[in-house]
């Protein structure tokens, strides 16, 4: 069987070792967090990042990379966007030279505003596959009916990865749209964010369904600008990705905003959630390229001013519905 290494021992990529272990691939994790590696390896558990579920014996932790990654046929990226190209830095000498890369990693670079796939290639030689779409791990650890979506540059690559992943309860679809494939599982983590704010103040149904259908709105406006196809935006990894993260408690994003929203500083929802919260970077990155690039985006720019000027959530929501009246399709 082949050997798959995880690089970082968070919640999506121990709940993808788990399934990919119980289809009895050899798997490797990947920490720098000795807490985490002790307790995969001794106990059979991560109780950090995805409590209560046992690790099949054939998953074993490593702090040491090159222990992990050696022999490797496949490498999952499972660490934050931020760190993406440190990562890639770090495993460009002892990588195999035939492993392809997959990435579960959603957002942009902050400063270059380049894609996930793009900092991949431009620090490795490897052929790279992104996994996108609606895909809680508490969920897929349990084997809860789950869909996702593979894409590459290079699609023979992203068909061997659907053929990996792929289980009963698993789905895994193809999508050429590389672009928008990236560039909805980044954005919708903005709108999620500001989803629970929502909800943090108190605001119903009416507030959520708005936020989410105008939300989409920027999702294919920046998409589509940055090269994207629409039809891809009403697929799994963006209208998908924004209905699960947008009303779930699973949702890091959610939950931070939901704390934002009862009076919370950033700084402490994001400490209470205790995980790293993608749409805070992914705010600040796609505020500054839709600034440059003169996109529309009037969700994200309210949110950038709650976030990081402190604009008080409530008088933004007032400022959003008293902008000047226009089409809806405009």
């Amino acid at each position: 069987m082949d050997k798959i290494t995880f690089l970082g021992g968070g919640s999506f990529g121990s709940a993808l070792s788990i399934l990919l272990a119980r289809k009895g691939y050899d798997i490797s994790i990947w920490d720098r967090n000795h807490n985490i590696v002790e307790d995969i390896n001794k106990n059979r558990r991560n109780s950090r990042y995805i409590k209560d579920i046992v690790f099949p014996e054939n998953i074993k932790a490593y702090e040491d990379m090159e222990e992990a990654i050696k022999h490797s046929n496949f490498v999952v990226i499972a660490v934050p966007s931020h760190v993406v190209r440190s990562i890639c830095k770090s495993i460009k000498d002892i990588l195999p030279k035939d492993a392809v890369i997959i990435s579960i990693a959603k957002g942009i670079e902050e400063g270059t505003y380049k894609r996930i796939s793009e900092i991949i290639c431009e620090e490795l030689e490897n052929p790279v596959v992104i996994l996108s779409g609606p895909s809680h791990a508490e969920e897929v650890a349990i084997e809860i009916p789950t869909t996702v979506v593979v894409t590459s540059k290079d699609m023979k690559y992203a068909e061997k990865i659907q053929d990996l992943f792929m289980t009963p309860n698993f789905r895994v679809y193809t999508n050429e749209d590389i672009v928008g494939v990236e560039m909805g599982g980044a954005v919708k983590n903005i709108i999620a964010l500001a989803a629970g704010i929502c909800d943090g103040i108190g605001y119903g149904d009416n507030a959520k369904a708005a936020l989410m259908t105008r939300g989409m709105y920027e999702i294919m406006r920046i998409g589509e600008a940055l090269g994207g196809n629409r039809e891809t935006f009403f697929g799994l990894t963006g209208m998908g990705d924004l209905i699960v993260t947008c009303t779930s408690m699973h949702s890091r994003n959610r939950r931070a905003g939901i704390l934002i929203g009862q009076g919370k500083t950033m700084e402490e929802a994001v400490e209470e959630v205790g995980m790293v919260v993608e749409g805070i970077k992914a705010c600040k990155a796609f505020y500054e390229l839709k600034e440059r690039e003169n996109i529309s985006m009037p969700i994200t720019d309210i949110l950038y001013k709650v976030l990081f000027e402190g604009e008080d959530p409530i008088e933004g929501v007032r400022k959003l519905m008293i902008r000047d009246k226009k089409s809806e399709t405009y």
